[in-house]
């Protein structure tokens, strides 16, 4: 419905987790650019219904099938980090990274200073699939100035 109304794009979390070939279908549908899925992850596993439930299926893994069914864009949120204010979780989105390489990666949870857009950049001339990344809270904390961050 979204998308027929004009959308650009579409992100499909606790679905893109539970019923992958959905997903497939969607992309066979609208195009892979105007599908993208939403990983969020704790120590490695998939959360889904708004971080209420964890699952036994591992990120990875569900990246790496969402990928071979043709979704070309994740936004991977490391649960643990987010709005913690404590850095990101580095190693999760290396790992999310090298999993799902045919796929632009968005980095999400953690960024807490400049210094973690510095590191995520530095992660990103390794892995040119990790495409971006998501700031919030320390927006609203003033830790991260926007002007700033986008240069």
């Amino acid at each position: 419905t979204v998308l027929d109304a004009g959308v650009e794009r579409a992100i499909i979390g606790t679905r893109a987790c539970s019923d992958p070939d959905w997903m497939r279908s969607l992309v066979e549908k609208f195009g892979p650019e105007r599908i993208a899925a939403g990983i969020d992850a704790r120590n490695g596993m998939v959360t889904t219904k708004g971080w209420v439930e964890d699952t036994a299926t591992d990120a990875l893994d569900l990246a790496r099938r969402l990928s071979e069914l043709g979704v070309r864009r994740i936004i991977h949120t490391d649960v643990a980090t987010d709005g913690a204010m404590k850095g990101p979780n580095l190693p999760a989105q290396q790992a999310m990274a090298e999993a799902a390489p045919a796929c632009r990666i968005i980095a999400s949870g953690g960024v807490t200073h400049p210094r973690d857009l510095d590191a995520l950049r530095t992660l990103s001339a390794r892995f040119p699939n990790l495409d971006g990344v998501i700031v919030g809270k320390a927006l609203y904390e003033g830790a991260v100035d926007l002007a700033q961050a986008l240069r």
